[in-house]
């Protein structure tokens, strides 16, 4: 599905917690990725490419919002597939290659299903800091949720990817759930800085973008989390 043009999402959201976004990006004649979900996704990523009129190779970048499996599941395979560089933000890319041990869920019921999903290590080939741009993207780190946690925003389409630290519950603003955040209070920060930006959609990791006036709605709820 298109959300905006040019940046399109690969999966429907079906309301599970464990069920992520995977968004496509094109940059000229290149495709970013943003996320890529769990394990065993690879393939519908790839099929989805090849349905808007690109091929694998076409994609040059795959960039994770955070280090989670449920965003990170895919990675090795569609990597793989389209020989893209791997960026994540210093603050978690030695989770993503395998240079540290994955911290154990706080949730019990994720706990157990990580003793069956594991994350296959992948090589970083871009460590991200504050302020990095690939493409036309620009990285906002945003720890709360992970300590390399970012958003990304996209000042020509005025669209901004926030990971999991946002996210919409019917029609209004939340946070990622509680049980899976590593600090709340830098989390708090993370919010009031993206309520500090200037956007008209919000694309989450979880569930429905917000596909207008969403900077205004991010104000609103970060009000509340003072």
């Amino acid at each position: 599905m298109e959300i905006v043009e040019g940046i399109h999402r690969v999966d429907e959201a079906s309301g599970s917690i464990a069920h992520s976004n995977v968004y496509l990006a094109i940059d000229g004649p290149s495709l970013l990725i943003v996320d890529t979900g769990l394990p065993g996704n690879a393939k519908k990523t790839i099929e989805y490419i090849q349905k808007i009129g690109h091929k694998p190779t076409d994609v040059s970048t795959i960039i994770l919002t955070h280090y989670h499996i449920d965003h990170t599941g895919s990675l090795k395979e569609l990597q793989s597939l389209t020989k893209a560089k791997v960026a994540v933000h210093a603050d978690d890319a030695d989770y993503v290659s395998g240079n540290k041990s994955l911290p154990k869920p706080k949730n019990l019921m994720m706990r157990a299903a990580s003793a069956f999903i594991k994350l296959m290590p992948t090589p970083v080939d871009t460590q991200l800091k504050e302020g990095d741009r690939i493409g036309r993207l620009t990285i906002i780190h945003t720890p709360g949720h992970t300590p390399g946690s970012i958003a990304l925003l996209d000042t020509e389409r005025k669209a901004l990817f926030v990971g999991d630290t946002l996210r919409l519950k019917g029609d209004k603003i939340v946070a990622g759930p509680e049980q899976f955040v590593w600090d709340a209070v830098k989390e708090k920060e993370s919010i009031r800085k993206i309520a500090s930006l200037d956007f008209n959609v919000m694309l989450p990791g979880h569930g429905e973008p917000l596909k207008e006036k969403a900077s205004e709605a991010v104000k609103k709820f970060s009000e509340t989390k003072q």
